[in-house]
C-alpha cells in the first residue's frame, strides 16, 4: 500500500512530537531528581537544632520571663555597675579591684552570649537556630566559663599574697603585671577552646534534634553526632576537668596555705580580719563551681535525669554568678559600697566626687 508524500510528513510530524514529549518529561524527572538530591545535601550538611527552655512547661513562658528577665537585668546593671565605679574612683586602682573589674567583664559577656536565645525561646518561640550559629554560641559560653574560673584563679592568687606574703604584694603585683596575666588567661581559652569548636566544625550532626537548654552546650550537642559521640564526650570531658580542675586545685590549695598563715596569727580580730578578706572570693568560687560541675556531669554520667532538671541546672549555671557576683561584692566590700553611694550622690547633686580611702576588702 502506498502513502501519499502528505500523510507521509503527517506520521512524521506526529512521531516526533511524542518523542520529544517522552524526552521532555524524563529531563523534567532528572532534574527534579537532581534538585532533589542537592537539597538533602544542603539540609544535611547545614542542619539545625531546636533550643529548648523549660521542657512541658511552653504554656508558660510568658510569665517565667519575667523572673529570667529580672535576673539578666540584676546581672547586666549590677556587673555594668561595679565595672563603673572601679573604672571612674581612682582610689579602687588596686590590683584586687582590678581582678573584680575583670570577673564583672567576664560575667556581663557570659550573660549577653546567651541572653538572644533565652529571650527568643521564651518570647517568641524561635528555637530554630543553625549549627553555625550554635557553634559560634557554644565557643562564647565555654570560652567566657573557663574565662571565669582562670579569673577566679588570679583572685586566690591574689589573696594569697595579701595575707602570706604581704611584703612583697605591691612589688609583684605591678600594672604591667596584671595587664600580663590578663593577656595570658585569655590566650590559654582560646588556645584550648578554638580547636575544639573547629573539630565539631567537621563533625556530622543529624538535623532537627532538640537541646535540652535555651542555649548551645557541648555535652548537649555532641549526643546528635552521626559517629561515635564517646570520643567527643571524652574529649571535652578531659579538656573541662583540665582546666576547671587544675584552677580548683590551685584556688584549693592557696586557700590551705591562707589558712595555715591565718592560724599561725596570734590575734583573734587579725585572724577574723584576714578571713573576711576572702569571705567574697569564696562566695563566688562557691557560686560558680557547684553548678558548673553539677550540670556537666548531670549531662555526661547521669543519662537518665529528667529534662526540666537539666533546664534548671542550665539556668542556675548562667544565671547564678553573673547575678550574685556583684550583690556579694557590692554588699561585703565597704569600699565598692562607698564608691557606689558616692557616684549616686554626685548623679544626683551635680557636685564633685570625693576621692575615697585606700580600697580593701572589709
Amino acid at each position: 500500500m502506498q502513502h501519499r508524500p502528505g500523510q507521509q510528513s503527517a506520521c512524521s510530524g506526529k512521531g516526533e512530537r511524542k518523542i520529544s514529549r517522552t524526552c521532555h518529561v524524563h529531563v523534567t524527572r532528572m532534574c527534579s531528581q537532581s534538585t532533589m538530591v542537592i537539597f538533602n545535601n544542603t539540609t544535611s550538611s547545614s542542619p539545625n537544632f531546636l533550643l529548648t527552655a523549660f521542657p512541658g512547661l511552653e504554656l508558660a513562658h510568658v510569665w517565667i520571663s519575667i523572673p529570667v528577665c529580672c535576673l539578666y537585668i540584676v546581672a547586666l546593671l549590677g556587673n555594668s555597675m561595679i565595672l563603673f565605679v572601679i573604672i571612674v574612683e581612682r582610689s579602687l586602682h588596686k590590683p584586687m579591684y582590678y581582678f573584680l573589674s575583670m570577673l564583672s567583664t567576664v560575667d556581663l559577656c557570659l550573660t549577653i552570649s546567651t541572653l538572644p536565645t533565652v529571650l527568643g525561646v521564651l518570647w517568641f518561640h524561635a528555637r530554630e537556630i543553625s549549627l553555625k550559629a550554635c557553634l559560634i554560641q557554644m565557643f562564647f559560653v565555654h570560652g567566657f566559663s573557663f574565662l571565669e574560673s582562670s579569673v577566679l584563679v588570679a583572685m586566690a592568687f591574689d589573696r594569697f599574697m595579701a595575707i602570706c606574703n604581704p611584703l612583697k604584694y605591691a612589688i609583684v603585683f605591678t600594672d604591667m603585671i596584671i595587664l600580663v596575666i590578663g593577656l595570658v588567661i585569655c590566650l590559654r581559652q582560646v588556645i584550648f577552646i578554638f580547636p575544639m569548636v573547629l573539630a565539631l566544625k567537621s563533625v556530622s550532626f543529624h538535623s532537627g534534634k532538640e537541646l535540652s537548654h535555651p542555649f548551645c552546650y557541648h555535652p548537649d550537642m555532641i549526643k546528635y553526632t552521626y559517629s561515635n559521640p564517646w570520643i567527643s564526650n571524652f574529649l571535652g570531658m578531659f579538656l573541662q576537668l583540665y582546666l576547671t580542675g587544675t584552677d580548683l586545685l590551685f584556688i584549693l590549695f592557696s586557700y590551705i596555705l591562707i589558712l595555715r598563715t591565718v592560724l599561725s596569727i596570734v590575734a583573734r580580730k587579725k585572724q577574723q580580719k584576714a578571713l573576711s578578706t576572702c569571705v567574697c572570693h569564696i562566695c563566688a568560687v562557691t557560686v560558680f563551681y557547684v553548678p558548673m560541675i553539677s550540670l556537666s556531669f548531670t549531662h555526661r554520667l547521669l543519662s537518665s535525669t529528667p529534662r526540666v532538671v537539666c533546664s534548671i541546672l542550665a539556668n542556675v549555671y548562667l544565671l547564678l554568678p553573673p547575678v550574685l557576683n556583684p550583690i556579694i561584692y557590692s554588699l561585703k566590700t565597704k569600699t565598692i559600697r562607698r564608691a557606689m553611694l558616692r557616684l549616686l550622690q554626685f548623679k544626683g547633686s551635680g557636685g564633685p566626687t570625693v576621692r575615697g580611702r585606700r580600697g580593701r576588702w572589709d
